[in-house]
């Protein structure tokens, strides 16, 4: 919902730091790397109620996401520069999709022993998920045969929706500063990616149509 007006603000501050990170010890694939561990890492930390480190290493992780793209456009405009042939988008949502799953099972299992949550909320959440990235996916891949593809600078053709990447940070971040209610946030979290899931369904469609 906020990323399309969130991305221009934020990118010449991402832009700047990629940048800095332009050396040649640091490339595209290495910073989704990170951004895989530290998720990993996160959803550990979750697990075994150390809430605070799982806060900090999900707020590195999501930095390091977002440096990932700028630093590889850069890289691209470089003379002589042929690209990746599209390793580095492959590379970076598979990261992202691991992350999002073990981290959401993470808070799920610190929750449940630390304070007794239920289950349901976040297999909803994990549900949510598998909807929508199964859809953005698909979509991705038959508008790109169609020639319908959306292109915002990113490998991938995104369908806007209510919850995206901006929000996902935000909610992901509140359980773990909160996890004694994190099952009642994964509740309401769930219910509104379910919706941003049927939206783009219908959009999908009509966009296909």
């Amino acid at each position: 919902m906020f990323d399309a007006r969130l991305r221009p603000r934020l990118a010449p501050l991402l832009n700047r730091a990629a940048s800095t990170l332009d050396v040649p010890w640091i490339s595209p694939n290495r910073l989704t790397g990170l951004n895989l561990l530290l998720g990993l890492a996160s959803a550990g930390f979750a697990a075994a109620q150390w809430w605070v480190p799982a806060l900090a290493a999900w707020l590195l992780c999501r930095l390091a996401d977002g440096l990932d793209g700028p630093l590889a456009r850069r890289r691209a405009l470089r003379p002589g520069s042929t690209g990746d042939g599209g390793q580095g988008g492959f590379w970076d949502i598979s990261a992202d999709f691991v992350v999002y799953g073990a981290t959401v099972i993470g808070v799920a299992v610190g929750a449940s022993a630390g304070f007794e949550a239920p289950w349901l909320p976040f297999l909803l959440v994990l549900f949510a998920y598998y909807i929508n990235g199964s859809v953005f996916l698909a979509f991705s891949s038959i508008a790109e045969k169609n020639g319908r593809q959306i292109d915002d600078g990113r490998s991938l053709s995104f369908l806007d929706g209510l919850a995206e990447g901006a929000e996902t940070v935000l909610v992901h971040s509140l359980w773990l500063l909160f996890p004694a209610v994190a099952w009642q946030i994964a509740l309401v979290w769930g219910a509104l990616v379910m919706v941003s899931a049927v939206q783009r369904i219908i959009v999908g469609y009509r966009t296909l149509g």
